[in-house]
């Protein structure tokens, strides 16, 4: 029995995707915030349904979120504590002391069967705190302290949103106005209208998930193939954002050095490298509380795989990591200097 994680899809990924957010629930509290009435305008065909509060639906048992990212629901609601936190562990801090994440936006419209998120949330919908001025509010007082490094798209793909939702302009103006704050906007959407309409920030750091092709239609399901990324990579240097490129989590499929070999190849021909602000790179890692969930929620070869399990991480045993980190060390130490490729390691 091969330890490679299989490259066919989860039995229940074979379902259709429907249009998503035909059914919003909004908080009543929520509704009157001119943000929803924002996103409201820009859904005239949804159902809304209003609700008491958000877990009503969000927390409810019994909840299949692999199932329910077919149809997601869109939850507006208010924030009722602080959502500004210290970057997890397992994150990468790019050298920065004053590390931290939001998460205004809970869950994401993409489905990658690895996503740490399944294993975080009991649903599959889509969170949306309306109230991101309290955030806003949050990351003053920080800053006042001195710099801050702050990532707005861990717990969600906020770009791959940002036609429904608006929110990554609001973060750009905000960031604009303040010198010692500085923003990574993760994604792996490919969407170069979304990018063209948004103005560009020196604030902000433009982190672009990059997978192998057969990674892709495994595991990370309704997002857009390699070379649509790369496109939006490409398209971004030219904007003049500041691109990272992230090759993390890389995954263990079959023949995995190869695989990603072959995609290094596509990065290189693709992208002028030597105008890539720095790069990433890191194995799949998982908490074992969210482990577990996510063995509960969604059994896959990826969950089910044999971890070695490290301080409470369940990662990729050395034999198998090694090969993978060194391949990434390789190629992309002939592409950017050393101290522009950030890893991370158990």
């Amino acid at each position: 029995m091969s330890l490679m994680h299989s490259d066919s899809p989860a039995s229940a990924d074979k379902i259709p995707y429907r249009s998503a957010f035909s059914v919003v629930y909004a908080e009543e509290a929520a509704l009157a915030h001119p943000r929803a009435q924002r996103i409201l305008a820009g859904l005239p065909d949804a159902e809304v349904i209003r609700c008491r509060d958000y877990r009503e639906i969000f927390n409810r048992p019994h909840q299949e979120p692999a199932l329910q990212k077919k149809a997601q629901a869109l939850i507006l609601a208010v924030s009722d504590r602080a959502r500004v936190y210290p970057g997890a562990p397992v994150c990468q801090d790019f050298g920065n002391d004053r590390f931290y994440y939001t998460s205004d936006v809970m869950n994401c419209v993409f489905d990658c069967e690895y996503c740490y998120l399944q294993g975080m949330y009991p649903s599959g919908h889509i969170v949306v705190f309306v109230n991101t001025e309290d955030t806003f509010a949050e990351l003053d007082t920080i800053l006042s302290d001195g710099p801050a490094y702050v990532c707005i798209s861990y717990d969600t793909d906020l770009l791959a949103l940002e036609p429904k939702l608006g929110l990554v302009a609001d973060w750009i103006a905000f960031a604009s106005e303040r010198p010692t704050l500085t923003l990574e906007l993760r994604t792996k959407s490919a969407s170069c209208a979304v990018l063209r309409s948004l103005p560009v920030s020196d604030r902000v750091i433009l982190a672009l998930t990059l997978s192998p092709d057969p990674v892709i239609r495994a595991m990370e399901h309704r997002t857009p193939p390699l070379s649509a990324r790369l496109a939006l990579a490409s398209g971004a240097l030219d904007l003049g954002w500041k691109v990272r490129l992230c090759f993390d989590p890389m995954i263990a499929v079959h023949n995995a050095v190869a695989v990603y070999d072959k995609m290094f190849d596509e990065v290189a021909a693709a992208l002028p490298m030597e105008r890539i602000h720095d790069a990433s790179v890191g194995l799949f890692r998982i908490s074992r509380e969210y482990l577990k969930e996510m063995r509960s929620r969604r059994p896959c070869a990826v969950t089910y795989y044999p971890y070695e399990l490290t301080d409470g991480v369940y990662h990729y045993p050395t034999e198998i990591g090694e090969p993978l980190v060194e391949l990434a060390l390789r190629r992309l130490g002939a592409m950017l200097p050393r101290d522009r490729i950030f890893l991370w390691s158990v």
